[in-house]
């Protein structure tokens, strides 16, 4: 199966961390959903990336296989059902070809803010691996 990853999930390392068995495949963007910054993590010290419904915006990412294993752990790492949700979107890769694939969303989103420089770095160490600036 296909995950959608954006954020501090794009990060090859941190996604190899936490689901060994997942393959990077190819970059891809989500239409209609906004990356934004929201919440706020101890462990960052600042908000974390998550995205948002927005009917002008996409979103650039990149597309792991995984298997059933890593998303269910992937769940745990997202704080599925209590802090976020796993959705079925449709992403499309540079040629054209659409797919489905699971992503999350953090359901705490009404506190915009800021992420803390670590956080970023990692961030855009990982849209650099992807090609994708």
């Amino acid at each position: 199966m296909y995950y959608f990853a954006y954020g501090l999930n794009l990060n090859r390392g941190q996604m190899a961390g936490c689901c060994s068995g997942a393959i990077p495949r190819f970059s891809a963007v989500l239409p209609n959903y906004q990356l934004v910054f929201a919440g706020w993590s101890r462990q960052w010290r600042g908000s974390t990336a998550t995205v948002r419904r927005s009917g002008r915006e996409k979103t650039l990412g990149g597309v792991y296989e995984i298997s059933e294993q890593d998303l269910s752990k992937l769940d745990r790492i997202e704080g599925v059902p209590a802090e976020s949700e796993r959705i079925r979107v449709t992403v499309f890769r540079d040629t054209g070809e659409s797919l489905e694939a699971w992503t999350h969303m953090s359901k705490n989103q009404s506190q915009p803010g800021k992420p803390s420089s670590g956080y970023l770095e990692k961030i855009k160490k990982a849209y650099l691996e992807w090609g994708l600036v």
